[in-house]
Order: structure tokens, then C-alpha cells, then sequence
């Protein structure tokens, strides 16, 4: 069927092109194709690394909160957001992939979305200058 779209001719009416079914495909297909803009990042699909569904880690974190309670304790927190009433990320003050304790509550401090997403930026830009 696409050979025969293809073979269309161009039908003229009154010296006006009517246009065929393929010259719509073709620029439909032209604004389906993905972009192909240089310099765009590819952000992966999130997964939680399996250390952090375990339970011994959900227990961890659960007692910390208990003790310390459900608030950011990043020294560098933002001043205009809020500490407390957010979702808190366990976060290893020295990262496990630097060689840092996995279940010691020592090395895990609360922090906001934010924070945490900061800090882990920063270690990984780190980790790639080394």
C-alpha cells in the first residue's frame, strides 16, 4: 500500500495542488522522529540499588528516624526550605561505593530530596575527577 501512496499522482484542481496521503505522512513523520539536537542528556530510568530494599537497611533507617526524628540534618541545608514535615532520604555520609560502613548509623545522616540530590551529585563529580 505504501508503493501505491508513493505512485500517487499530484492532483491539480483549478491550478491548486491538492495534496496526496503520502505528503501528509511524510510530515507527520517528520514531527514524530525523535529530536536530534546536540548536547541533550539521556536520564536514565531511576533503580534503587538492592542494598536499600533490604530489610536490615529499612530497619536502620526506621530507628535513626525514631531516635533523630523525621527532619533534614544537612549542615548546608537551604534557609528557605523547610527541615521538617518533607520526605527524608537515609544518606551515607561517606558513600558505599568510597568505601564507607553500609549499616552504620554513624555514616547515615537524614536529608530532604534537595540536599541529598546535591550531595550525590557532588560525590559522583568527584568520583569521575579521580
Amino acid at each position: 500500500m505504501v508503493a501505491e501512496l508513493r505512485s500517487a499522482p499530484i492532483i491539480w484542481l483549478a491550478g491548486r495542488r491538492l495534496v496526496t496521503a503520502m505528503s501528509k505522512l511524510r510530515v507527520i513523520g517528520q514531527k514524530l522522529r525523535p529530536s536530534a539536537r546536540r548536547g541533550q542528556v539521556v536520564v536514565r530510568e531511576k533503580k534503587a540499588a538492592t542494598f536499600y530494599l533490604s530489610p536490615e537497611w529499612r530497619a536502620l533507617i526506621s530507628d535513626i528516624i525514631s531516635v533523630r526524628g523525621r527532619r533534614c540534618e544537612d549542615p548546608q541545608h537551604p534557609p528557605g526550605l523547610p527541615r521538617e514535615g518533607i520526605r527524608i532520604f537515609g544518606d551515607h555520609v561517606v558513600e558505599i561505593n568510597d568505601g564507607g560502613p553500609k549499616l552504620d548509623p554513624a555514616n547515615v545522616l537524614l536529608r530532604c530530596g534537595p540536599c541529598h540530590g546535591r550531595k550525590t551529585a557532588q560525590a559522583r563529580a568527584e568520583r569521575a575527577r579521580q
